[in-house]
Order: structure tokens, then sequence, then C-alpha cells
């Protein structure tokens, strides 16, 4: 199950009293002040891993409590510090204040960290207290309760490259062949309910992580469809690969397709519009499929020069638009290189379908 947006309520330890006690043993006059600090409440932390890829485990536990101090005590032993409480998610999570929706962090690199709830103060035991002037305080504090704070957190995926289109464009079909993704494929709309990540081989040393994203309706920016809820998932994105139909058996227009979709990514981000974009018609596996790509050719070339045409069932083009992806992704920023035996196993980072 792909969870990508919970709310959580987060509360950190309350930090222990401190203690008013008085030093008295035999043959010692006049002992003198001796009660303990309290011990600090726990943190609850926020912890960013690659090992995982949904907020399912949230979902699931919705509040979390760091420990509490400990009370101070006679003999100047300080109180026991409440022990910190760490919560993993996926990188790429994004965690905002549920009722005013600022942005409190954004956790995009493995072991980054964000304390979502600071644990209360230890309060001081009369000992802190004495001087030359006060030899028996009688003035002992409380601790300070923790901070308790509800959460939204969500989940952006990580990927070079999105790979968008309206449903049944053939972006599962693609993404199974160019990546180690294994995404649920079948010939009726909305197949893909989850985004799919997976990792492209360019050669030996290179790659980049795409993303198949579900299927975009006209008003997906106001929520129709699957609407906003994977649109963001392109944010993050750097190169978007925009798929065509091109199936013999497909009515649609392909401008009119483009047109809509494209009039989505601007409604819901100008930045994620002004991303760089390869055009591709997909499905060029037929004849027919390619009398049609040439009728529009030209007007397609006209709104995007960068314009290729697939097949994912053949292998055509597949080569072609593998190495257009990476000179573009390498133009922006290159990406480092990997050896052969760095991801020899790499799994398809999230998997089928969910019924949310």
């Amino acid at each position: 199950m792909f969870v990508d947006q919970v709310k959580i309520t987060v509360r950190a330890g309350n930090g222990g009293d401190g203690c008013c006690s008085f030093r008295r043993e035999k043959y010692i006059p006049r002992g003198g002040p001796d009660g303990g600090d309290g011990g600090r409440g726990g943190d609850v932390t926020l912890l960013a891993v690659s090992n995982l890829t949904t907020l399912l485990d949230l979902r699931y536990q919705q509040l979390y409590r760091a420990e509490h101090g400990r009370p101070g005590s006679g003999n100047l032993r300080s109180g026991k510090s409440g022990q910190n409480l760490i919560v993993r998610v996926p990188m790429g999570t994004v965690v905002k204040d549920f009722e005013t929706g600022e942005v409190l962090a954004d956790l995009t690199e493995e072991f980054q960290e964000y304390v979502a709830a600071k644990g209360g103060r230890g309060g001081f035991g009369n000992d802190h207290y004495k001087s030359s002037v006060n030899r028996a305080p009688r003035r002992a504090d409380s601790g300070t309760p923790g901070e308790a704070r509800v959460l939204r957190v969500e989940l952006k995926l990580l990927a070079d490259v999105g790979i968008i289109g309206f449903p049944n464009a053939g972006k599962s079909t693609l993404i199974s062949k160019i990546s180690n993704a294994r995404p649920k494929i079948a010939d009726y709309p909305f197949t893909t309910l989850v985004p799919n990540l997976g990792l492209v081989r360019v050669d030996d040393y290179h790659s980049f992580v795409a993303a198949d994203i579900p299927g975009l309706i006209e008003g997906a920016h106001e929520g129709k469809g699957l609407g906003t809820r994977f649109l963001k998932h392109t944010e993050r994105t750097r190169v978007i690969v925009h798929l065509l139909d091109f199936s013999a058996l497909s009515e649609r227009d392909p401008i009119e397709d483009h047109e809509t979709i494209q009039n989505e990514l601007k409604a819901f981000s100008e930045e994620l519009y002004g991303k760089p974009q390869i055009l591709v018609a997909s499905k060029i596996d037929h004849p027919e499929a390619e009398e049609k790509f040439e009728r529009y050719r030209e007007r397609l070339e006209a709104i995007n020069p960068d314009l290729l045409s697939i097949s994912s069932v053949t292998g055509k083009g597949i080569p072609d638009l593998i190495h257009q992806t990476y000179r573009l992704l390498q133009a922006q920023a290159p990406l480092p290189d990997v050896s052969p035996a760095e991801g020899a196993s790499d799994e398809s980072v999230v998997g089928e379908d969910d019924a949310e």
C-alpha cells in the first residue's frame, strides 16, 4: 500500500522536577542543600532513511510520545533524562504545520533530521540556588512541559525524470522496459494508481531515476481523477517525459492531449510547467500508427523540437529516449557516476497498485 500523506501528533517529554533536600548526616552539622536537578524530557525527531518508500507506518500509529525526564533527588542526584524518540520517514518527506500549512522541514537527504518536538527542561534543585547569603534555599523548580504539535507529513518522490501523460498513454509499459520497476499493466484507464520508481541504466557507469506518474486528465490541478495527489510527485523531477498515445486504435487527438496536459501543469505550478520536457510519440508499433505520427510530426516538432517516437513493445526508439533524457539531465547538473557493482541488485522502489 502506498501512503503519501498523513496527520500525526508528536509530544515531547516533560522535564523532571528539581528536588528540595538538605543533607543530614551524623557528625556533619549544617550539611546544607543537596537537592538534584530534574532530567530533561526526550525529543521527538524525524529521521529520513532510504529504505522506506511510503508513510504507511505513520498511518497506523499517529501519536508519538517521547519519555519524560525523571525528578531529581537528594544527595545531589540528578534525574535521568527522557529517551529521545526517533521516527523514521522516507527521503523526500515534507513536514508541515497542520493548522497553518507552514513548511517546517524538507527531508531530502539520507539521515537528515528534524526535531519535531523539543523536550522540556528539567527543573533546578535547591542546591542550584545556594549562595554565600542564602545558605539554606528552599526553592526547587518544576520541569517545563515538552512541546506538542500536530503535523501534516507529506511524501514527494525523489526522481530525476517524471513520465506523464493521459491514462493508457503507455507510461507503465515504458518504465517497465527502461528500468527495474514492475508496475501493474493492463488495457483499461487508471491502471496505475500509485507512482512507480525505477533505476534506468544508461551504461555501466551512468544511471538516473525515473517515476511513472499516474495518468492525468483535464481538471487534474483541481483534484479531478487522481489530481493533485500525484501532480506533486512531479515537482522534484528535473526533466519531464510527456507521452502521447499514437496507437492505431486510439481516436484521441495528440495535439489536444498535449495542450490539455500542459495547461494542467501550468495551472498546478509555473515552476513545474517550466521544467525541460521531451515529447514522445508512444505506441508506434503498427503501420497505421506510423502514418498517424507522420501526419502530426511537423506540428509537434514546432511545439517541442525534442520529439521522439517509440514502441515499448518492440523496443523501437527506447535507446534514443534514454540517451536523450540523460543528456538533458547532464545539461542541467551532472549526475554522479556509479560503479557496476552499485545497484547490481536494484529493486523497484514503489510497488503496484493501491485502492486508496
